[in-house]
Parts: C-alpha cells; structure tokens; sequence
C-alpha cells in the first residue's frame, strides 16, 4: 500500500505535471532511429515539362534500358520526347517497420525539366547505405508549385520540380535487429546536459523503487542514461512507462544570433553581468544637385556641368543605459529601455560577450 501511494504521487503530483517535461520529449533510446533510403527513377507522363533529352543524356540512356527490358528495342532511333524526366527518390526507412508496410518518398528532379505535375513515377529500387534494397517505389507524384512562362512574363510559385507520393513506397526488406534483441537500453539525451541526465535517473530511480521495488537506472555520462529492465515486464511496455515521467530538464545559457535574419534567442538563464553601455549610429548623406552653365547669348562660351555637392552628417542621441540582471526579463527589459533593433540588438550582444560581461554561450550562425 505504501508503494502504490508513493507511485501515485510521483505520477499525479500536479505541481511536478505543470512545470516539467516527458522524457520521452527529451530522450530517445539509442539505437532505435530511422534509416535513410534512396534510388533512382523515371517520371512519365509529363505535359511537355520533362528533360530535354539533348541535354540530359542519362534520361535518354534511361529510357532506352527500360524500353529494353519491355522487349522495344530504341538503341538506333533518337528519341526526341519531352514527357520524361529523370528523378532522385529519397525516403527515411523508420525503425522496427515490417515488411508488406508504405511509407511516403520525395522525388527530386535531376535534369532540366521545368515541372513534375501531372507526372507519374516507374517502380523505383531504394536502396540504403549498405547497397540492399529495402523497398521499391511507384505512383503518381504531387506537386504543390507550378511553372507558367510567356513570351515575356514568368511566373513561379513554389518548387515544382519536387513532389512527394504520399503511401508511395512498400518495404520489401526489414532491417536487421529488433527491439527484444537489444543487448541494453540506453536512453540518449537530445540537449546533453549533466544536470538534465541526473533528474532523468533520480525520476526514473523514483518511480522503479515504488514500481520494482529496485533501482533501474545508471547515468553514463551526460548525454546517456543507462536502464536495467526488470525481468518480469516487456521491454515496449517498460518504456511506455518511464517515457511519461516528467522531469524540469536545465538548459545552459546559451544566445543564438542568425545575422541573416536579425534574429536573436536568448536562453532563460542567461545573465549578463552589470554593464554600461551606449549605442549610436552615424548617418553620413551625399547629395549631389550638379547645375547646368548656360553661356550668354551670342558668346564664345559653352554649355557646361557645374558639380555641386552636400554633405551632411547626422548622429542620433545615445542614451547610456545600465544593463544587467538576475534573470532574463530583467535582461529583456534592460534592453528595451535603449530601443534597438535586432541588427543593434547583435552588435551589442556580441560587444559585450567580448568584454567579458555576457555571462552565456554566444552562437552566431
């Protein structure tokens, strides 16, 4: 009785449900992964949107192996189609999936045809990494894009030189292994963290003692937990049950800054360290107004450019501000008292990281 209430309240503690995370959303069991396949393939029945197979040889060479295989000999006759083209098939194999199941595909054109609408794609080997074929593939693809040229406008919305078969691969092969055959399980964090990989054993630890009466897991290092399945359950429903633990993972400081886009994250426990700091921007203008010189009437002169050029030089107020905090909405509020934009907002970042103060990890992609 003492364990089914201990149980209980591991699993229905209402504080712990609100503020936490599964650790199935935070962890995966190593091992247990998807397997990328692909292949080559043709697409037929194009609207005149195919390859030209002046250009694209390996269509034409495609075309004629498989017009062979079908008893239509094609070795001494051009072919001048345009309803053709040449296609990468790609597909991820996911784990533990049997034989006779579909999965979807994503065809990618290879030569210069100009759309894959209305296409249909010719049963298609995929292969994975170790040469074996694990599936085959056929269908018509779905394009959402499309391609409309004139004489002298285009128009282009989406990528349709790419589509999808939706159910358009079915596995011939299952990949070696399962899940009963797994010499040990270990959980693999997805943000490695030494902190986040003990909370994961010490949930785990709680619920296997009033659960098994026993310890089950084992940190290795900070990215791995190790478990030890008790004998008396099966593995799938063992981890059913320590996936929907909850657990308050950590998350280091860390800031991320794409200049790209001007976009800038900031981790919850970034701090920065109390800083006085200033920004500006100095705005130079050229303007040049040249005049036209008109000789007097009946002179010897000529008409003549007159250069004239004005140069201004404005600079906006730069208020000094003291930043700094204990926590990231006093950060945030710091820094909207001096009213940057993102482009300031990464300047000042990556300023004050070099002076020591930005007490995070600063990532700029």
């Amino acid at each position: 009785m003492k364990r089914l209430l201990t149980l209980l309240l591991v699993l229905l503690s209402p504080s712990l449900a609100q503020a936490s995370t599964r650790i199935k959303d935070i962890a995966s069991v190593q091992g247990v992964r998807d397997n990328q396949l692909i292949g080559y393939g043709l697409v037929m029945g194009l609207q005149g949107t195919g390859d030209t197979l002046r250009n694209s040889h390996f269509t034409e060479q495609s075309l004629q192996s498989m017009l062979d295989k079908m008893g239509v000999n094609v070795r001494d006759v051009p072919l001048r189609t345009r309803n053709v083209a040449a296609v990468a098939v790609t597909a991820d194999l996911p784990p533990f999936i049997g034989a006779g199941s579909r999965i979807d595909v994503t065809v990618t054109s290879l030569g210069d045809a100009t759309s894959l609408k209305g296409g249909t794609l010719l049963l298609t080997s995929l292969m994975g990494g170790d040469g074996q074929v694990y599936a085959v593939a056929q269908g018509p693809v779905a394009v959402s894009g499309f391609n409309a040229a004139g004489q002298a406008e285009t128009l282009t919305q989406g990528v349709a030189t790419a589509g999808r078969i939706p159910n358009g691969a079915l596995i011939e092969r299952e990949v070696p292994g399962a899940m009963r055959e797994m010499s040990s399980l270990v959980l693999e964090l997805k943000n490695p963290d030494y902190k986040t990989a003990t909370l994961i054993t010490d949930a785990i630890n709680a619920y296997a003692i009033a659960r098994y009466g026993k310890r089950v897991a084992t940190p290795r290092d900070f990215r791995t937990v190790v478990l030890n399945k008790p004998r008396d359950i099966g593995t799938t429903r063992f981890i059913a049950e320590l996936g929907d633990l909850r657990v308050q993972p950590d998350t280091p400081a860390r800031v991320v800054v794409d200049q790209r886009t001007g976009t800038v994250v900031i981790g919850k426990n970034v701090q920065i360290s109390t800083v006085a700091m200033t920004h500006g921007n100095l705005t130079v203008r050229v303007t040049e107004t040249p005049l036209v010189s008109q000789p007097e009437p009946f002179g010897n002169g000529r008409t003549a450019v007159v250069p004239r050029t004005q140069i201004t030089a404005t600079e906006p107020d730069a208020h000094l501000a003291v930043i700094g905090g204990s926590d990231l909405q006093t950060l945030v509020k710091g820094l909207n008292q001096i009213g940057l934009k993102p482009t300031d907002i990464i300047a000042i970042l990556q300023a004050v990281k070099t002076a020591g103060a930005l007490q995070a990890d600063l990532i700029v992609q």
